[in-house]
């Protein structure tokens, strides 16, 4: 299920993030946690399944009507599992019909496999 992020979630947040490959960056990635924290438009999510953290997902409103997918990430020992599209179901399942959901250049991929 999905959970929004929280402070006393940071650091296992930062560790999903940090398997997105532009996010491997220590620097970069403490901006991008702070930027989730502070940024009304930018919202992270977290996937749970028992008492376990496995993924993320993040997205940025564009406008009023605009929903970017700018990160996802699952655990590495979950991966293949369908963990990543139920995390984009339940996004879009949140989030529609009052915003249209879009990948940007880094979740382009996966979510069109998601979609297929």
């Amino acid at each position: 299920m999905l959970i929004r992020y929280k402070k006393s979630f940071e650091k296992i947040a930062m560790g999903l993030l940090s398997f997105m490959p532009e996010e491997k960056d220590v620097k970069k990635l403490i901006q991008t946690i702070k930027e989730y924290e502070t940024n009304k438009e930018w919202h992270l999510y977290l996937w749970k399944e028992s008492e376990d953290i496995i993924g993320a997902i993040g997205i940025r409103i564009d406008d009023q009507r605009l929903a970017v997918i700018q990160h996802i990430s699952v655990n590495p020992s979950h991966r293949n599992s369908g963990i990543g599209k139920k995390m984009v179901e339940e996004i879009k399942q949140q989030l529609q019909p009052k915003f249209d959901i879009c990948s940007d250049a880094k979740t382009e991929s996966f979510i069109e496999r998601c979609d297929a």
